[in-house]
């Protein structure tokens, strides 16, 4: 493992057991894509990164959704392509997204690529290009 790339803080809005909703828009804001497309991105933008993304949590149950956590108020600065779905402050209605724990039980979430000291955020312009070019 790369110690470099290691979380030496755990951020405030990962919970220390289990998992937890956590609003968004305060934190974090959030793109949501479900099923293969999600995981064909996560992939593209985890390659491109040297594995190195930033915060994606993946759902194994329900719609198995990607969620790719992005600086506050970032979400809504892109026009996102269908299926993906921006998730801020701005939406019309209050959205949460389940965070797990980095450690232990936190079925049904898991991480795809944690947030680390270097990389706390997925970046959303480079998330954009990957989400364009894998709904083209």
């Amino acid at each position: 493992m790369n110690s470099r790339k290691s979380l030496d803080r755990v951020p405030s809005w990962v919970p220390a057991t289990g998992h937890a909703l956590r609003h968004v828009g305060v934190h974090f804001d959030a793109v949501r894509i479900g099923g293969f497309l999600g995981e064909d991105v996560a992939y593209r933008l985890m390659e491109f990164t040297d594995f190195h993304a930033g915060p994606i949590v993946r759902e194994a149950t329900g719609e198995r959704n990607l969620h790719f956590l992005l600086p506050p108020e970032s979400a809504a600065v892109h026009a996102w392509p269908a299926p993906a779905r921006a998730l801020s402050r701005e939406g019309r209605s209050a959205a949460f997204v389940g965070i797990p724990a980095l450690a232990g039980t936190t079925w049904p979430l898991d991480w795809r690529s944690r947030p680390t000291d270097e990389d706390p955020f997925v970046d959303p312009g480079l998330l954009y290009e990957m989400v364009t070019r894998a709904v083209r």
